[in-house]
């Protein structure tokens, strides 16, 4: 069917508003970042009078962001693969064995999603506070703990989405594996995981954004030694001025990581689909 003049309009306003949308932000994060403080401060202009680059030097020195972005990437890449490992075995069990209470336990993974992450936060936190007493492992106030915490959020989703990559893919190559001399970790290993690099990718996009960029856990469950970039960058806010260009710089450079991160996964999830159309 081709495509009407009416529904080619349609799409490209809706795409041209989409990227307003998008770039107008970024436009204006970018520019303030190269503004004075003074100007920021200031009636608002779309070009900055007097351009420096000065936030991007000074952001460093005012908190320290490079402490906050290390203990970031140590907590979103261990919650990342920490779901991605787990979450495997266990949509593999759900997918290709049936046992008692797979039902139950499928319908749990699933539920917990409907609930909103500020309904965990007191239970959690009285959680680590008796795992403390009772064993002497802190967990309130470390990067271990705000790991586990991440778990309970990521782990869910991972599960129930590659258990439905995984009963996608036929069970004739598992046996074809098996006949091979593979055993169910072989046939798991050498078959089901290269069909589901897609659902692999795609959870390891949504686990690490989730840890990456999360604020309230990570304003209680954290002290000045382990604090994230999502709660560090409120400290450029201070009771007697509020550093909005640097604010902006900072944010500007802490997402690039992420965007680059995106992108290099983006271009496997793609060849990945390609693979599995091809096969």
């Amino acid at each position: 069917m081709r495509e009407t003049n009416g529904s080619k309009a349609f799409r490209v306003i809706v795409v041209s508003l989409l990227t307003v949308f998008t770039v107008v932000p970024i436009y204006v994060m970018t520019t303030s970042a190269m503004k004075p403080l003074s100007d920021v401060q200031g009636p608002f202009t779309w070009w900055p009078t007097s351009v420096t680059f000065a936030p991007f030097i000074d952001m460093w020195k005012t908190v320290p962001l490079a402490s906050y972005f290390v203990n970031s990437v140590i907590v979103a890449g261990a919650a990342t693969i920490l779901s991605l490992v787990i979450a495997v075995f266990a949509a593999y069990a759900i997918s290709r064995y049936r046992f008692r209470g797979r039902s139950v336990f499928s319908t749990t993974i699933l539920s917990t999603q409907m609930f909103p992450g500020v309904l965990f936060l007191l239970p959690l936190f009285l959680i680590f506070v008796n795992v403390n007493s009772a064993v002497g492992i802190q967990l309130v106030g470390t990067r271990a703990g705000l790991v586990v915490t991440y778990l309970t959020f990521s782990l869910p989703f991972a599960i129930w989405m590659l258990a439905g990559y995984f009963d996608g893919i036929p069970r004739d190559l598992d046996e074809a594996a098996k006949v091979d001399g593979n055993g169910p970790m072989g046939a798991l290993w050498r078959v089901v995981l290269p069909a589901a690099r897609p659902g692999l990718v795609a959870v390891a996009i949504y686990s690490f954004m989730t840890s990456w960029g999360e604020v309230l856990f990570a304003s209680v469950m954290t002290t000045d030694a382990n604090r994230t970039l999502a709660v560090g960058l409120q400290l450029y806010s201070t009771q007697t001025n509020v550093y909005w260009n640097q604010i902006m710089a900072a944010s500007l450079v802490v997402s690039i990581p992420v965007v680059v991160g995106f992108l290099l996964l983006q271009r496997n999830f793609v060849a990945g689909l390609t693979a599995g159309a091809v096969k």
